[in-house]
């Protein structure tokens, strides 16, 4: 962790005081302090609910505190808006993704900033412009790309290339490493020491407390909207002592037993010579059911693409893809469902995983209507929602009552939300696609325990993640994925150190024999 800066370097650059916000009439926080000082990367944990997205949200103008002070650089300051506090030299990299998918990437990154030249836009500039913010992030495309090529994570990072742009004071980051592997966060991470070296004060929302020791010299810790810990130097807790501050009590965290103690039954799932449209040529996978086989690979890997390609959200244009024995043309995720029980947990659950104004029990239940339907299609809340409650609550959802929008819940309880509708309806074989992006610690934990439960009682689980620790501790097999095809597989269950060095081994031979380009995301050092 770094060393937190001494007496005489510590420059209040941003200061939320005794601030308090409630939304009809429910508290989101409570009196809650944050306190920012020049050239330190300062930790905000809590779990999903506890405040941390509300918090950011005042300091970015999104809302207005109904009571507290704010302050920037020691002034008393009053934002009526996003693009108030960014006048004040705060930015923010939000947990949800705002791009316009449509738009291209340099277009993107410099939407409303873009250069003119005799009261026109130059685009040959704003392209050159935005150029070495992509490379700085590691994204090597064409300015000129189209956002929707992006995959998630790659998104991900040009929203953080978006904030650099703004040359920031203070640099606010809601859960930016949630969808990238452990190798962009190495390159991620050498970016903010950079800018925390040259006086930028940066804020790091986290559920992974490896990366919050990595990074961070002070944490502020939330609970139910307010401070439990606030500004303590992270040299004097340990890990489990920010836990217990989070959740209110000690939890024992799961450990897998790993593949030697679960037993697997026929293969479920066979891809054979599989290609697709999107790139992938002659994939060889299969997955038996009660059996977890995880996908890691870097971003761009080819791995929710894969996923989608099963569940007919793009051609395969080659080979057999058959399922519980038998040949299988699956044309779309409900033709998935319907015919071959399975289920895919999106890792965009914004856009696919959720109807954000529909309530949690609509988003739910729409797995299991085909089945509840009565006579002329009617379906009823009364018949729906004994079937809605149950994974609700074994997921633990924080929720007022099933009826809300799944848009008023937190992240990481729509997170929840997405993957209870499958719950819901007994998927045989389910694909979960970053399962715990940004969720909190106890979540994850419960996530963990409710995969392992599943394989347990015979479910195929095919589990794509960037964190490989969380690979490692809950695959029975790793298959590793590179440039659209596979690249290795060996035995889950096994110690991370030993497991991540041979992963790492076949990522960086394949990429090192694709391109130069290649070569330079892989080192972490951009092509300029």
């Amino acid at each position: 962790m770094h060393q937190e800066p001494s007496a005489e370097a510590r420059v209040e650059t941003l200061a939320l005081q005794n601030i308090s916000k409630a939304f009809g009439g429910v508290a989101a926080l409570i009196d809650t302090s944050l306190e920012l000082v020049r050239g330190e990367i300062h930790a905000l944990i809590g779990e999903n609910g506890a405040g941390k997205s509300t918090l950011i949200n005042i300091a970015t103008g999104v809302y207005r505190p109904d009571r507290g002070v704010i302050r920037v650089g020691g002034q008393v300051v009053h934002f009526s808006s996003p693009g108030a506090a960014a006048e004040h030299g705060v930015a923010v990299v939000h947990q949800e993704r705002n791009l316009v998918r449509k738009f291209s990437l340099a277009e993107n990154l410099l939407l409303g900033r873009q250069p003119v030249n005799k009261g026109l836009v130059s685009y040959r500039q704003m392209v050159a412009d935005a150029k070495p913010w992509l490379e700085r992030v590691g994204l090597h495309f064409d300015p000129r790309t189209e956002a929707s090529r992006l995959s998630p994570g790659q998104a991900q990072l040009l929203e953080i290339a978006k904030a650099l742009t703004r040359r920031c004071q203070v640099l606010l980051l809601d859960e930016p490493t949630s969808s990238i592997t452990d190798a962009e966060f190495e390159h991620l991470m050498g970016i903010l020491r950079e800018l925390r070296d040259a006086g930028t004060s940066i804020v790091f929302v986290s559920h992974k407390l490896e990366e919050v020791y990595a990074l961070c010299s002070r944490v502020t810790v939330l609970r139910d909207g307010r401070n439990v810990l606030n500004g303590v130097p992270l040299a004097e807790v340990s890990q489990g002592d920010i836990v217990r501050a989070m959740v209110g009590r000690h939890i024992e965290l799961f450990a897998s037993t790993g593949a030697t103690r679960r037993e697997t039954g026929p293969a479920h799932l066979e891809l054979r010579g599989v290609s697709t449209e999107l790139g992938h040529h002659r994939i060889d996978l299969t997955l038996h059911r009660g059996e977890i086989v995880g996908l890691y690979g870097l971003v761009g890997a080819g791995r929710t693409e894969l996923a989608r390609s099963i569940v007919g959200l793009a051609k395969i244009t080659g080979g057999e893809l058959r399922v519980a024995g038998k040949p299988a043309k699956i044309r779309n995720p409900y033709d998935a469902l319907r015919h071959h029980r399975i289920g895919y947990v999106s890792e965009d659950r914004k856009d696919e995983g959720l109807i954000l104004t529909h309530s949690i029990s609509r988003n739910v239940g729409m797995t299991v209507w085909r089945r509840l339907e009565a006579k002329m299609g009617w379906i009823s809340e009364s018949r729906v929602r004994p079937h809605v409650t149950p994974p609700l609550r074994r997921l633990d959802v924080r929720m007022h009552r099933v009826s809300q929008p799944v848009g008023s819940l937190s992240g990481g309880n729509q997170q929840k939300v997405s993957a209870a509708k499958w719950i819901a309806a007994d998927a045989e074989l389910l694909i979960f696609d970053e399962p715990t992006v940004g969720i909190d610690v106890a979540a994850k934990d419960a996530m963990h325990r409710l995969i392992a439960e599943l394989a347990d009682d015979g479910t195929a689980i095919l589990l794509i993640s960037s964190d490989l620790r969380e690979v490692v501790q809950l695959a029975d097999r790793i298959v590793v994925m590179g440039e659209f095809r596979i690249l290795d597989e060996l035995a889950g269950g096994g110690e991370y150190g030993p497991i991540s060095e041979r992963v790492m081994q076949a990522i960086t031979a394949a990429t090192l024999a694709a391109s130069p380009v290649a070569r330079d995301a892989v080192a972490g050092s951009p092509t300029h």
